[in-house]
C-alpha cells in the first residue's frame, strides 16, 4: 500500500478508523456504509479536476469528462426522486439549506422552522446558525401529549407571522411526516415550502415513505443517511426556481465541485435504483420497529410510541442515566450510538436525557430481528450497569462476535447473502 510508505501514521489511522467500523455496532441514525463502487469513485482521479460552474458552462478547460459524470449524477437524482431539477453540488446538508434559504429569502425574512429540541435541526433556525442569525427565526414543536408534529401550533405561528418560508423536516423524529399539511399551510400564508429529506431520503427513493417531491418548492437532503451513498448533499426543485438555485450555489456561496464526491453520488443514485434497494428499505423499517418494542419491553420509553422510519428515540430517565453518560458506557461495550434531547427534555443538549438510535448502518451489515432483540437487550445490559466494567467488557465480546458475523459489506448483493444467515443465528445470552 503506498500510502503505508508515504504517510504511516495517516495510514496507521484509516486502518485504525476502519478497524473500529468493523468491530463496533454502528446505531447512529444518520450513519451508514457505502459500497466498494462508491468508495472507489470517491478516491479516484476526479479529486484532480477543478471544474466551476455546471456541465457545458466551466470556468476551466478540460472538463469534457467530469460534466458527463456530474450530467449522470443530476440526470440519475431527478429519475430516482422525480424531481424537475436536482442540484448535486452542495457539500453537505447544510449548505443545501443555506442555498435554498438564499435563493429565496433576502436577510431578515421570517422562517419557520422545527426547534431542534423537538426533533428539529439546527439549520432550521437555531439561533447559533445561520439559520437563526441571518434570518428572523420562528420555531415549532410536538404535542405534549403524542410527541407528534403540531399541526396546529405550526398554522398558528404561520397565520401570525406569515413567514416566508416553511421547513418541513426532522433530525430526531420517528414518525411519517404529513407533507400535504405542510403545503396547506404554506399556501394559506403564501410562503414557500422547503422539505429537508435528509434523514429519510432512502426510504423516499424506495417509496416507503410520502415524498414531498411536487408538492415543495424545494427539497434538499444528504446523500449519506439512508440514501448510503457518499457525504454529501442534493437541492431539488421546480423548474421556476432552477436558475436562482443554481446560481445560488456557483457563484453564490461554492466554488469548485467536489467532482469525485458528485460521480460517488451518481453510483449511490444508481445503485438506489436496484430492486435489492427496496428489499433493504424495508429490512431497515422492520430493524427500527424489532428494536423499539425490544427495548419498550424492557422498560424503555420510546419517544411518540414507536416508530414508522429509521430512527427512534428512547428516554432513558427511568434508568437512572443521563445521556451523555449512556453514550460514553455505550461507546466503551462497542455500541455506538449518540445522546440526544426528548421533546421538553428538562436538561441541556450536551447532556440529554435520551438516546437516539437508527437502523441504517446495521441493517447494511445483514443484520435482522433476532439481532435486533440481542441488541436491545446489550443495550439494557450496559445501561444498567454501566459502572460494571466486567460486564461492560463482556457485552463488548458479545459485540465483536456479532460483528465478525455480520462484516461490513463491499457490495449490496452481500447484504442479501448475510440474509441467509438469519435463519441459524440465534441471539446468545450475555451471561
Amino acid at each position: 500500500m503506498y500510502l503505508k510508505r508515504h504517510d504511516p501514521e495517516m495510514a496507521s489511522l484509516i486502518e485504525k478508523e476502519y478497524e473500529r467500523q468493523q468491530d463496533t455496532i454502528n446505531l447512529i441514525a444518520s450513519e451508514n456504509y457505502v459500497s466498494q463502487a462508491v468508495l472507489q469513485t470517491a478516491g479516484s482521479c476526479l479529486t484532480n479536476k477543478y471544474a466551476e460552474g455546471y456541465p457545458d458552462k466551466r470556468y476551466y478547460a478540460g472538463c469534457s469528462f467530469v460534466d458527463q459524470a456530474e450530467q449522470l449524477a443530476i440526470n440519475r437524482c431527478k429519475e430516482l426522486f422525480g424531481a424537475q431539477h436536482a442540484n448535486v453540488q452542495p457539500h453537505a446538508g447544510s449548505q443545501a439549506n443555506m442555498a435554498a434559504y438564499m435563493a429565496l429569502l433576502e436577510p431578515g425574512d421570517t422562517i419557520l422552522g422545527m426547534n431542534l429540541m423537538a426533533g428539529g435541526h439546527l439549520t432550521h433556525g437555531h439561533p447559533v446558525n445561520f439559520s437563526g442569525k441571518w434570518f428572523k427565526a420562528m420555531q415549532y414543536g410536538v404535542h405534549k401529549d403524542t410527541e407528534e408534529l403540531n399541526f396546529e401550533e405550526i398554522a398558528s405561528l404561520a397565520a401570525k407571522h406569515k413567514p416566508k418560508l416553511i421547513i418541513a423536516g426532522t433530525s430526531a423524529y420517528s414518525k411519517i411526516i404529513d407533507f400535504r399539511k405542510f403545503k396547506a399551510i404554506a399556501d394559506s400564508v403564501e410562503a414557500y415550502l422547503l422539505a429537508d429529506i435528509a434523514h429519510i431520503a432512502g426510504l423516499i427513493a424506495a417509496k416507503l415513505h410520502p415524498s414531498p417531491v411536487g408538492l415543495a418548492d424545494v427539497v434538499t437532503s444528504t446523500t449519506h443517511k439512508t440514501l448510503r451513498g457518499p457525504r454529501g448533499g442534493i437541492i431539488l426543485s421546480t423548474k421556476e426556481h432552477e436558475e436562482k438555485i443554481d446560481k445560488t450555489i456557483i457563484p453564490g456561496m461554492q466554488g469548485g465541485p467536489l467532482l469525485h464526491i458528485i460521480a460517488a453520488k451518481a453510483v449511490a443514485f444508481k445503485e438506489a435504483m436496484d430492486p435489492l434497494f427496496v428489499t433493504y428499505q424495508k429490512q431497515v423499517l422492520l430493524n427500527a420497529k424489532t428494536l423499539a418494542k425490544s427495548l419498550h419491553q424492557k422498560g424503555y420509553r420510546i419517544v411518540a410510541g414507536d416508530t414508522e422510519n429509521h430512527l427512534l428515540n428512547v428516554d432513558i430517565r427511568n434508568k437512572r442515566i443521563k445521556g451523555f453518560m449512556a453514550q460514553e458506557a455505550l461507546e466503551r461495550a462497542g455500541i455506538i450510538v449518540n445522546k440526544n434531547c426528548i421533546p421538553f427534555d428538562p436538561e441541556k443538549p450536551w447532556i440529554a436525557s435520551g438516546i437516539r438510535l437508527g437502523t441504517p448502518a446495521i441493517t447494511s451489515r445483514g443484520m435482522g430481528k433476532s439481532e435486533m432483540e440481542e441488541i436491545a437487550y446489550l443495550i439494557d445490559m450496559v445501561l444498567t450497569n454501566h459502572q460494571d466494567h466486567i460486564m461492560i467488557r463482556t457485552v463488548k465480546e458479545r459485540v465483536l462476535q456479532l460483528c465478525k458475523l455480520f462484516p461490513i459489506p463491499r457490495t449490496w448483493d452481500e447484504v442479501i447473502i448475510n440474509d441467509c444467515l438469519k435463519t441459524v443465528i440465534e441471539a446468545i445470552p450475555v451471561n
